[in-house]
């Protein structure tokens, strides 16, 4: 889900099958069509794991009435002991805690090893009827021919100093995801996160000009800004450098901060507006389904 077109196509799935589940005279295939497993425990896991139980309390059942949806299950798998493993251990825990509460079913230290579009296959030899498997525990680096393969770490990702040159090359340079550094506070890379690949980016580009004229470079220091997650309906986690917390106010706090982001004032007052009414009226119009028009075939 690395694109609004992506995340698009995954709720579109996600709707034909509950529209598929309306028709179908099979418990065990509604089951299947209804139920859901997030693969990884991240933030990305965490949320959409948040969302999709929020949407089977208040959401789903107003769409999808003729369903019974004690058969739908949500299932958040993660391979580490913990859920939110870059944050702080009381994020690790209330993110579990508030998952739970909403009714996720959380596996620790598991990890899915197949998926045939009916069931996920658990390495303690369990299986779980789903035909909807969401992956959230990351993606591997495409590897580059021509760079040595001993240069790359866990996940592809390629090795690089601390001005982002990488190991045996002096003009080939990473920054951001697929890039591997090694500091004091992070001997197992930067997290995988927009801030490290930004801050990487604006570094890089004084120091370009630096190279060229054959100045010293200036080394990378990751300035952490913070993390926080979204777990649901007035339940989030976040972790300042100065302050870490969670509940209600950790969730304003989420909502300011994306809503921030967007560009416009414009954009920010409609969107709010938009979130007040659903945080009212949990009206999200989720049954319409948005596809591309197909190309007309030609003559």
């Amino acid at each position: 889900m690395k694109s609004v077109g992506e995340a698009l196509g995954l709720r579109n799935r996600l709707l034909e099958n509950f529209e598929n589940a309306l028709v179908s005279d099979s418990d065990d295939v509604r089951q299947g069509l209804m139920t859901v497993v997030v693969v990884g425990g991240g933030p990305t896991g965490v949320e959409v794991s948040g969302t999709l139980a929020e949407m089977k309390r208040h959401v789903l059942p107003k769409d999808y009435p003729e369903l019974d949806f004690d058969l739908m299950k949500v299932y958040i798998v993660e391979s580490g002991g913990e859920l939110l493993g870059p944050m702080s251990k009381n994020a690790q825990i209330k993110s579990k805690e508030y998952l739970e509460q909403l009714g996720v079913n959380v596996f620790l230290n598991t990890r899915v090893t197949d998926f045939d579009g009916k069931y996920a296959y658990l390495n303690n030899g369990e299986k779980i009827r789903t035909n909807n498997l969401v992956w959230a525990a990351g993606i591997k680096a495409n590897f580059i021919e021509g760079l040595n393969p001993e240069i790359l770490a866990r996940g592809g990702r390629i090795k690089v100093n601390r001005y982002n040159q990488i190991e045996g090359h002096q003009n080939i340079f990473a920054i951001g995801d697929v890039a591997f550094m090694i500091e004091d506070a992070y001997p197992n890379g930067h997290p995988q996160v927009a801030q490290p690949a930004i801050q990487q980016g604006k570094l890089l580009s004084k120091n370009l000009p630096r190279l060229l004229r054959g100045n010293p470079l200036e080394e990378f220091t990751y300035k952490d800004l913070g993390s926080m997650a979204t777990v649901g309906r007035n339940l989030a986690v976040v972790d300042l450098p100065f302050w870490r917390f969670q509940g209600f106010f950790a969730w304003l706090t989420w909502m300011f901060v994306h809503l921030m982001s967007i560009v416009g004032v414009k954009n920010r007052l409609l969107i709010f507006i938009n979130w007040l009414w659903n945080y009212v009226t949990y009206d999200q119009s989720l049954r319409l389904i948005i596809k591309q028009k197909s190309p007309k075939a030609e003559d």
